[in-house]
């Protein structure tokens, strides 16, 4: 018996089995958990996803005063691909408590899912939770601002334009080129933000920040309404390129020796300046006509001065005149720092008809030079605005407020805010997640 047992203690043969039998154990469990680890990571995963994406509807609906939570449920039902039913109801939370930013949502989710291997030991399947937090964020400070919101081009930048506009531009333009800078021009503005795309290719400067796919930038005068005075029995100022006062119209207040003629606030038929003309500070309302500078016009309107289109009659229909400065003219405007038009330099009634397209064709032409300052918005909410600058443009601190917006030909705008002046950029938003 001896003999035999040594033999087998001593015998070699088979000793692989036997360790091979004593470590399957131990490799049949760890091939078990690392095919659950990626069972549960995809399932994480993909719930994840649909928390995110939950959120996200979540803070469009309570922007559009739509019900979050039927919102929330929406999206999950076309978003949750992990192919598991919730457990019990989604968790919604908003306002979600992020102690910083607007309108939160917080979306809590969580699935069962039976993994093969711990399905063994288990006799419940594995929870697996998931959560997403969306908000408004603050993102970049806008000069210009296109309220186009179909699928024309709601900003263009071509031929030789220059712009340094020392802020960014936003287009609510659902067109995926919402925002083009073409031919020659150069464009030094951050951030380029969109509902839509953006030709990211164009000749935007080197330190763009691209923001496509936005949340739309709400109108900043939407609370802005004209009020003239009636009846409006101002008459026309016409001055011609010769400096005389055209008969039939509105008087100057006074005439300096230098040929200028000083007119004062009220409601127009029409402007339509030619040579020298002072605006004393106030509202220059004209009823149904145009304001428009000639080559030869050189117009001092500082201290706070808003030109309002608009007209009397209260019909949808009501004609609103346009805009037209000539490339020759000198110009400086300075829009008020306090007052109903707080800001703004031009402003159009809302019930101009649209006419135009995404081109240089525009009713309304602003045209720089060299000797022109403007201070303040340019607000055309229902029409295009071209925009041609000339070398050494002085906007000080200008906004453009718009439809559309089209800088157009050799301009050369250079945009500088003063922190004690009425104009001010507009502060623009972003959905991200946040949590």
């Amino acid at each position: 018996m001896k003999k035999l047992l040594k033999r087998i203690w001593n015998d070699k043969r088979g000793n692989v089995l036997i360790l091979t039998a004593a470590a399957m154990p131990m490799v049949i469990g760890a091939a078990g958990l690392a095919t659950d680890t990626v069972q549960w990571t995809v399932t994480k995963r993909q719930l994840q996803r649909a928390a995110d994406s939950a959120a996200f509807a979540g803070v469009y609906a309570e922007m559009q005063g739509q019900t979050v939570s039927n919102a929330v449920n929406t999206d999950l039902a076309h978003n949750n691909t992990t192919g598991l039913a919730i457990v019990g109801t989604p968790g919604i939370t908003y306002p979600a408590d992020t102690g910083t930013y607007s309108k939160a949502v917080r979306v809590e989710l969580s699935v069962q899912r039976p993994l093969t291997f711990t399905a063994l030991f288990l006799s419940e399947p594995i929870t697996i939770t998931a959560a997403g937090t969306a908000a408004i964020v603050p993102v970049g400070e806008y000069c210009v601002v296109s309220l186009e919101n179909t699928g024309a081009t709601g900003i263009t930048a071509t031929g030789s334009a220059r712009l340094d506009l020392g802020c960014g531009m936003i287009t609510n333009s659902t067109s995926l080129d919402a925002a083009v800078a073409t031919g020659a021009s150069t464009v030094d503005a951050s951030p380029i933000a969109a509902v839509g795309g953006i030709d990211t290719e164009g000749n935007w400067g080197d330190d763009t920040t691209f923001l496509p796919f936005t949340v739309a930038q709400p109108d900043p005068f939407a609370s802005v309404n004209p009020s003239p005075p009636t009846p409006c029995n101002g008459g026309s100022i016409r001055i011609n390129s010769s400096g005389n006062v055209i008969g039939g119209g509105a008087s100057p207040i006074s005439t300096d020796s230098s040929g200028r003629h000083t007119f004062g606030p009220g409601c127009y038929s029409d402007i339509d300046i030619g040579a020298k003309a002072k605006f004393e500070p106030g509202i220059y309302y004209i009823n149904g006509g145009d304001f428009d500078l000639g080559s030869q016009a050189d117009l001092i309107a500082t201290d706070g001065v808003t030109i309002v289109l608009t007209n009397i009659s209260s019909s949808s229909t009501a004609t609103i005149g346009n805009v037209d400065i000539n490339a020759g003219a000198k110009y400086k405007i300075e829009s008020p720092d306090s007052g109903t038009f707080k800001g703004i330099a031009i402003y159009q009634d809302r019930r101009a008809t649209d006419t135009s397209s995404s081109s240089a064709s525009s009713p309304n032409k602003i045209n720089g030079h060299a000797d022109a300052i403007l201070e303040g918005a340019l607000y055309f909410p229902s029409q295009q605005l071209t925009v041609n600058g000339t070398a050494g443009m002085n906007t000080a601190c200008m906004q453009l407020v718009a439809r559309r917006v089209y800088f157009s030909g050799t301009s050369d705008i250079s945009n500088t805010c003063d922190s004690d002046s009425g104009a001010s950029s507009f502060a623009g938003q972003h959905i991200r997640l946040v949590g």
